[in-house]
C-alpha cells in the first residue's frame, strides 16, 4: 500500500508497512494490551525512533517507581538519562490528575515544556490509571475527549498505552476510548498448537489504509519486531487460535 501523505514512523520494524506508512501526524493512537506485552516497550521505541529523526519526545508516566522504567530501557541497550540530557527526550512522572490540572493550563510546567522543547511525540503510560479515580463512564469519556484534544491543540503524535481488561476485543470499556483516538493497535497473547505466540493487529486507523492481516512479533535485545502473518487460523481475537477448516464442494 502506498502513501503519499506525511507520515510519523513508528519506530517498530515491520510495523510501519502496516500502517500504509506510519502514523498520521497529530493523531491519537491507542495501544492496547495484556500485562507483558510489550506496551512500554513500544512506547520507548517511538520516542527513540523520534529522537533518531530530530523529533523531541515525552513519556508521561503514572507508575509509582520511576527507576523501574529506566531499568527496563536499560536491558534493551537505551541509556535514558543520557538520552534525556541530550534535550530530545523528557520524562515526566506525575498522576492523571495533575496532568488534566497542567493541560487545562497554557501556563502549566507541561506546556511549557512542550513549546520549549518542541515536542512533537508523546506517550502516556498508561491511560488505565484514569479508571481509578473516575467511576462514571460519561465522565471519563469527557475527560478522554480533553485529554486527546489538548494534544491535538499542540500539534503533537500522542500514544496512549492502556491494558486490555478483557479477552474479547468487541466489549465496550468504560469511556469509550476506542471511538476517540484515531488509531488502535492490538498486543495479544495467543494460544496456538499447545504455545503462547505474541500477536499484533491494527484494529483502527482512521482516515487511512490499513493493512488487517494478523500479525507474529517478538521482543529482543533491539525491542520488539514485527514477525510473519498468522495464517491457516481462526479464532485468533479469542485468545484461542484453531485451525481454519477449508471444504470443498464438488
Amino acid at each position: 500500500m502506498a502513501t503519499t501523505q506525511a507520515r510519523v514512523t513508528s519506530g517498530v520494524p515491520g510495523l510501519d508497512a502496516m500502517l500504509n506508512g506510519g502514523f498520521i501526524p497529530q493523531s491519537a493512537i491507542l495501544i492496547r494490551g495484556a500485562p507483558g506485552t510489550g506496551k512500554t516497550t513500544f512506547g520507548l521505541q517511538y520516542l527513540l525512533d523520534g529522537v533518531d529523526r530530530g523529533e523531541p519526545g515525552l513519556f508521561i508516566s503514572f507508575e509509582e517507581f520511576p527507576q523501574s522504567l529506566y531499568r527496563d530501557a536499560a536491558s534493551l541497550g537505551w541509556d535514558l538519562p543520557a538520552i534525556e540530557e541530550s534535550g530530545l527526550l523528557r520524562i515526566v512522572f506525575t498522576s492523571p490528575q495533575v496532568l488534566m490540572s497542567s493541560l487545562a493550563s497554557p501556563e502549566s510546567n507541561l506546556i511549557r515544556t512542550i513549546h520549549e522543547f518542541d515536542i512533537q511525540r508523546v506517550v502516556i503510560d498508561s491511560l488505565s490509571h484514569f479508571t481509578q479515580f473516575i467511576a462514571d463512564g460519561h465522565e471519563l469519556r469527557q475527560v478522554y475527549h480533553q485529554v486527546t484534544n489538548a494534544f491535538r491543540r499542540e500539534g503533537v503524535t500522542v500514544i496512549y498505552l492502556a491494558e486490555e481488561m478483557r479477552s474479547d476485543y468487541t466489549n465496550q470499556e468504560k469511556g469509550r476510548l476506542s471511538f476517540i483516538v484515531d488509531n488502535i493497535v492490538m498486543l495479544r497473547y495467543l494460544e496456538i498448537d499447545s504455545a503462547i505466540q505474541r500477536a499484533i493487529l491494527v484494529l483502527k486507523m482512521r482516515s487511512s489504509a490499513h493493512d488487517t492481516a494478523i500479525y507474529s512479533y517478538s521482543i529482543g535485545a533491539d525491542g520488539i519486531a514485527i514477525g510473519k502473518p498468522i495464517e491457516g487460523k481462526s479464532g485468533l481475537l479469542s485468545g484461542l487460535a484453531t485451525r481454519r477448516m477449508i471444504s470443498t464442494v464438488q
